[in-house]
């Protein structure tokens, strides 16, 4: 009888033959190149990183250029991305690499993980991309995946199951072969391709995956039970109300403030938050605006954290508004680009109507 082909054999030959290829980050052994995607990809869907990855790579072409910029270059640039405290650590791992590892990312999964920001699955597909080393790559697409090929019971919800199942990948790697790098390569985009492609969350093509016979879930006709993840993510609600002072004289300029390095859009451009309506008219009281419009709530969903943001505009000229007695900095509306503001208050300063 023929020996039935290991998993890391089929997924593999599949990959090389059906995966995905045209990737930009894909075809380089370059960990600067691959940490960077590894990090943009990070909740975060393909096509979107699509229009970042380039721009970024062009402002800041290597790990270098990344240390000597400053925080708020690599903000404004990462603006619209989301998840922000993956820029700041995007930005502290560069610093890291250049001060700690004369500029050269370190070769290993076990000293790419003493870096800021990377955590074991990032650390692996570094390790796996560029250097070759057998190590599973364990994020949530591929979580899914080998749950759902181990029919594996355990909570993902804990971390001692986590750890379980990253064990259990561990056992699945390929052979050592004649190509240790190509194999290893093949397999990691294997795993993400799989579960981005076929084994996704919601109607997995089950027929045209390349492990259907070994899958242990789609022989007991339960691949919707996996993975198992009991405890849903508690998110709190918050109202916050959002004051813009905005001369529109001069094609407009608008006074913000930047928010601390701890806690929601961290080290972000915004207008100064108020947490409840009182405090907010207080402070449209130690002033004397032209105007004041409300403007319609907004809600925006963070991962723990549901927002109700309330904006009110206040209208005059820049030396009537500016708060006394508060850091911040009047940009121009052209100038909006050039620092990093959270997606919904971009979209709520772009409808500014300047003179």
């Amino acid at each position: 009888m023929p020996k039935t082909l290991s998993f890391a054999t089929r997924l593999i030959d599949w990959q090389r033959r059906d995966g995905r290829h045209g990737l930009p980050w894909q075809g380089t052994r370059e960990p600067y190149r691959v940490w960077l995607s590894e990090v943009m990809l990070q909740q975060t869907q393909v096509s979107t990183v699509l229009d970042y990855f380039p721009r970024f790579l062009e402002r800041f072409p290597t790990v270098q250029a990344l240390a000597n910029a400053q925080q708020g270059e690599v903000l404004a640039l990462w603006s619209g991305l989301g998840y922000y405290s993956r820029a700041r650590n995007l930005h502290r791992c560069a610093q890291a690499v250049v001060a700690e590892h004369g500029g050269v990312f370190p070769s290993s999964w076990a000293v790419l993980q003493t870096l800021p920001g990377i955590g074991a699955s990032t650390a692996a597909a570094i390790a796996a991309f560029c250097f070759g080393e057998r190590v599973s790559i364990v994020d949530g697409n591929v979580r899914r995946v080998l749950s759902r090929l181990l029919a594996f019971e355990g909570d993902l919800a804990k971390t001692s199951a986590q750890r379980d199942l990253w064990d259990l990948a561990q056992t699945l790697l390929p052979e050592p072969s004649a190509a240790p790098i190509q194999d290893m390569v093949a397999y990691t985009q294997g795993l993400m391709d799989l579960g981005a492609t076929l084994c996704t969350r919601t109607r997995p093509d089950c027929e045209r995956c390349p492990v259907q016979t070994l899958c242990q879930a789609h022989a007991s006709d339960r691949v919707t039970d996996f993975p198992v993840k009991t405890r849903a993510p508690k998110r709190r609600s918050e109202r916050w109300w959002l004051l813009c002072w905005f001369d529109p004289s001069d094609g407009g300029w608008v006074w913000l403030q930047t928010r601390p390095q701890r806690g929601i859009w961290a080290g972000l451009h915004c207008p100064p938050v108020f947490s409840d309506e009182a405090h907010m008219h207080a402070a449209l009281r130690a002033v004397v605006p032209s105007a004041i419009e409300h403007w319609p709530a907004v809600s925006h969903a963070l991962t723990h954290r549901e927002l109700s943001l309330h904006p009110t505009v206040a209208y005059g000229s820049r030396q009537s508004l500016e708060p006394s007695g508060e850091s911040g900095v009047w940009l121009a509306l052209g100038q909006l680009s050039t620092v990093g503001l959270p997606k919904p208050i971009r979209t709520w300063l772009n409808q500014l109507q300047p003179k």
